[in-house]
């Protein structure tokens, strides 16, 4: 005799993205607004901070304006002095540095009353948050990004990973922050490669989501790059609802296999590991949003003077369109092995999103090999100050 128990609960998950300037200045209450509304009376609830040492290096004093900000609360307290780790990939290749997180949630008692807070940018807050997600079953906790990419993409979202076996993401959780506090100001001192990196994703979340959007980097392209403060601030903020809109109504844990947001990215991920992470996330997707809208113009999507126009704008923008380690076959079929790692990552059939039309994607199962390939001499002759579309003419 067979017998079964149903069970069935649901979770609502709510955070915000605070947008913000001086995030730890005397008289910006935000962060503390935010800790006392959701303080638990009766505990002293502990602080850790983890923070990236590259934003560490350029923000010397912040440790002791953290220190500042905490002395006049009641309910929360540092557990510790911040505890430093080296930021970028790095971060999420070496287990050491998960190692160290999770001893610090031990060594000073971080429990799920207390709050792990990552400053810093994408692969410090991939890894902090997972490191949260897999102690003590869950503790809490709170991003601060410090790049453009972090701010309007990969910080404002529900996935938290490091790098294992050699692959990107391994292993992971979806786990959404308490809060998200993007500080403008934190952006100030990024070198030139990053502040423009970011600007990438939101290029990619335009094209298949909104064409307005897309149309207004296109417009503040070159106030973008010259570092005008105002347009970049509405670019993170206009990103990152796209980001989150797709969140609240698309598939936030990735139950499918369709992943819309990483238009551009099958290749970018593989393009990263080829290069030992020399190339920036953010610089790999902009090749690899490069290459598939070249390939949604090859199969008649789009038109060339569309696919132009995106391609000039990636390098107008001071982002890279080719990278000279795809000039030989051999590192070639080795990023097309990027389709397999793509597929293996969620499952079920190939799933790569390619543009239907400007503004719009369309999830394609299957891509051919000769065309991807097409799409790579193209772009390395429009990198060359060439016209890619000599053959089409």
């Amino acid at each position: 005799m067979e017998r079964v128990l149903e069970q069935k609960f649901t979770i609502e998950y709510q955070y915000n993205i605070f947008f913000t300037k001086g995030l730890f200045t005397v008289g910006n209450n935000l962060l503390k607004d935010f800790l006392a509304k959701n303080s638990n009376p009766g505990f002293k609830q502990k602080i850790l901070f983890v923070i990236d040492a590259g934003f560490m290096d350029k923000h010397p004093g912040l440790t002791e304006q953290i220190f500042i900000y905490f002395m006049e609360m009641e309910d929360f307290f540092l557990a510790s002095e911040p505890l430093v780790i080296p930021g970028g990939e790095i971060c999420k290749n070496d287990t050491s540095c998960l190692d160290a997180i999770i001893q610090a949630v031990d060594q000073y008692g971080i429990d799920r009353h207390s709050y792990v807070i990552g400053i810093g940018g994408g692969a410090i807050l991939d890894l902090v948050g997972y490191a949260a997600a897999i102690s003590h079953r869950g503790i809490k906790h709170i991003r601060i990004p410090t790049t453009v990419l972090s701010q309007n993409d990969s910080g404002v979202g529900v996935k938290n990973s490091v790098n294992y076996k050699g692959k990107k993401n391994f292993l992971g959780t979806f786990t959404p922050a308490k809060a998200v506090f993007n500080d403008y100001e934190f952006l100030q001192t990024l070198d030139e490669r990053s502040w423009v990196a970011g600007v990438s994703e939101a290029i990619k979340v335009a094209l298949i989501k909104d064409l307005s959007f897309y149309e207004w980097i296109e417009k503040n392209a070159s106030k973008i790059k010259e570092r005008n403060s105002e347009e970049m601030e509405d670019l993170i903020y206009r990103c990152a609802d796209k980001h989150l809109e797709h969140i609240r109504n698309g598939d936030p844990f990735e139950l499918g296999s369709s992943r819309p947001l990483d238009f551009g990215h099958w290749s970018a991920h593989k393009l990263e590991q080829m290069t030992d992470f020399q190339v920036l996330h953010g610089e790999a997707v902009a090749i690899g949003i490069a290459m598939d809208v070249l390939y949604s113009y090859l199969i008649g999507n789009i038109t060339e003077e569309e696919a132009t126009r995106v391609v000039s704008l990636i390098r107008n923008l001071g982002l890279p369109i080719y990278h000279p380690i795809l000039d030989s076959e051999e590192a070639r079929f080795i990023l097309l092995s990027g389709l397999l790692d793509f597929q293996e990552h969620l499952g079920g059939k190939l799933t790569v999103v390619l543009l239907e039309k400007m503004g719009k994607g369309k999830d394609y199962h299957q891509l051919d090999y000769d065309l991807i390939i097409q799409a790579m001499d193209f772009l390395k002759n429009f990198s060359q100050n060439q016209n890619p579309f000599y053959e089409a003419s």
